[in-house]
């Protein structure tokens, strides 16, 4: 016999038999605990040029700046994207605080776009699935077996009136069955039922207010059609069934060396699985029993690719506009200087 009990209001949780989310694989689908996390550093060049009339930064030249304002002709032009100030950057992104540096071209200032936008989908999607995980630790069923039934009274519990469950407990001589048979009698409303549809049904309507003690094959038949059920711990006491007959019948034989091949070849097993688990509705709760789980499940590449998707555009996005910039700015440049820009432009490149 074994314990049959409701999961009340976790009947719709992950330790529910058919609750919990669905946990389809969606790409975008980002609200759960991630199994890793990604580390990105939008690093420029950090070395300062030495300055023609016009030099720039291949990447962008807007990010270069004098770094003597007062100084109408420096010797030198300045990034303050550093590897170090780059690194400040992403983290002061990452933790959402901030920082004193700001990129000035359109290029930089994408990238730096699509890096918060990764950063808040990321601490946001951390911070959500954290709830849930502390939340579905709180959902956890404290009742695990028969000596945590024996240790609380808010969870009434029951069995078949004159059934071989409550004839196991009323003659038992272990203290934690006794305590539980003296509960039973003296509850009211009477927690016994007069059949096992009774009982299963009271479990239902109970909503995790009431456990009921049957056989754990009856359990087991219930429990694979009725998703709103669960069986608790494990079995109590093992006995075991036979087919009653006459004294002295000259069947008893052979129908004890039948019942003994039959077992011995599987095909009990098997005639079990079928009208247990397969006809009649068996099986109905299989698929949600697996999906669901007493933890919030981790997110891996797969489900989290729409972020790194998005993040990816911005930054192509970003190369395709420094790379307009840096054409723009170099044709600025030969028109000022009066070359032809087809000369210009490789100069640009090697910084001459």
């Amino acid at each position: 016999m074994t314990l049959l009990n409701s999961p009340g209001a976790r009947s719709q949780g992950p330790n529910s038999p058919c609750g919990g989310e669905n946990n389809d694989r969606s790409t975008f689908r980002i609200l759960n605990m991630i199994s890793f996390f990604p580390f990105f550093l939008p690093q420029k060049n950090p070395t300062p040029l030495p300055k023609t009339k016009h030099t720039r930064n291949s990447f962008t030249p807007y990010e270069w700046e004098n770094p003597h304002p007062c100084n109408s002709d420096p010797q030198f032009l300045e990034n303050s994207f550093t590897l170090l100030n780059s690194l400040w950057f992403t983290i002061g992104s990452l933790m959402q605080q901030g920082c004193d540096i700001a990129p000035k071209a359109v290029s930089t200032r994408m990238v730096a776009g699509m890096w918060w936008f990764f950063t808040l989908i990321m601490i946001s999607s951390y911070t959500a699935n954290l709830a849930a995980f502390l939340t579905v630790e709180r959902m956890d069923s404290p009742i695990e077996s028969a000596e945590d039934l024996a240790k609380q009274t808010k969870i009434k519990y029951g069995a078949l009136r004159g059934g071989s469950t409550a004839a196991f407990f009323r003659d038992s001589n272990f203290s934690t069955y006794q305590r539980m048979w003296s509960f039973m009698e003296a509850s009211r409303p009477s927690v016994f039922t007069a059949s096992n549809i009774e009982g299963v049904e009271r479990v239902v309507k109970g909503k995790g207010s009431y456990a009921f003690l049957m056989e754990s094959t009856s359990i087991e038949y219930v429990i694979e059609r009725n998703c709103e059920l669960t069986q608790v711990g494990g079995m109590l006491d093992s006995k075991g069934y036979g087919i009653a007959m006459p004294p002295n019948s000259p069947f008893r034989t052979a129908i004890s060396g039948a019942v003994l091949k039959l077992q011995e070849e599987g095909k009990l097993h098997i005639l079990k699985t079928r009208w247990w688990k397969e006809k009649r509705g068996g099986g109905s709760c299989r698929d949600d029993t697996s999906k669901s789980s007493s933890t919030a499940n981790e997110l891996g590449l797969a489900n989290v690719g729409g972020v790194f998707v998005v993040l990816m555009g911005g930054m192509g996005v970003a190369c395709v506009i420094a790379v307009c910039e840096f054409v723009w700015k170099s044709r600025k440049v030969a028109v000022e200087e009066r070359e032809p820009y087809q000369k210009k432009h490789p100069k640009e490149c090697r910084f001459e």
